[in-house]
């Protein structure tokens, strides 16, 4: 077979079940870790090996944390590599430069895996939680959060520790000041509630 047939059937046999649990946010959710579980005997079933590397790159004045998914043939002579990058915050107060790394790259190398084996983080449009979020999101309105309360979220997850990067994605936005007021006012209580 080649890498492609191998990495079809890979895909076809791959099992990876939302295996962790945020009690403070209430949705389970799938970590690099639950993937690479599941995957890994699948890969030496298939003669299959997972590389998974990470290097740092700047883009402008940021930093980000580019890694990459390979699944190569046991002879070596075909591979697929897939990237992924995740962007480290410029400050995360409570944390130290490493574990801001450490966030990034498993982040990073969570969708790298993803995209390599055809996994979909996405809610499903015909599930209650995605019509859920879909009629709170409508009836909010677009009424965001004013700064304070922006800095008040900010603080919070620092002190907390919480996932800056996971509670973007959580929310569907890529900086808190996106928030609508009603999200803002639940994730600003499930932070103080941690």
């Amino acid at each position: 077979m080649t890498i492609y047939e191998k990495l079809s059937k890979i895909q076809q046999k791959l099992k990876a079940p939302k295996g962790q649990y945020n009690s403070f946010g209430g949705y389970k959710y799938r970590s690099a870790e639950d993937i690479l579980e599941a995957v890994k005997p699948i890969c030496a079933e298939f003669e299959t090996v997972l590389i998974l590397t990470d290097s740092v790159v700047q883009v402008g004045d940021r930093i980000y944390v580019k890694a990459e998914a390979e699944l190569a043939n046991f002879s070596g002579e075909d591979s697929i590599t897939v990237s992924a990058f995740a962007r480290e915050p410029e400050d995360k107060k409570g944390m130290d430069s490493s574990q801001i790394t450490g966030t990034a790259s498993s982040y990073a190398r969570k969708y790298a895996l993803n995209g390599l084996f055809n996994i979909d983080d996405t809610k499903d449009a015909d599930t209650d939680e995605y019509q859920k979020q879909t009629r709170r999101s409508a009836s909010s309105g677009s009424k965001k959060v004013n700064a304070t309360q922006v800095q008040q979220i900010k603080d919070l997850v620092a002190v907390k520790g919480a996932d800056e990067i996971e509670l973007y994605t959580r929310y569907g936005v890529g900086d808190f000041s996106q928030l609508t007021r009603e999200d803002g006012r639940k994730l600003y209580n499930e932070l103080k509630s941690m």
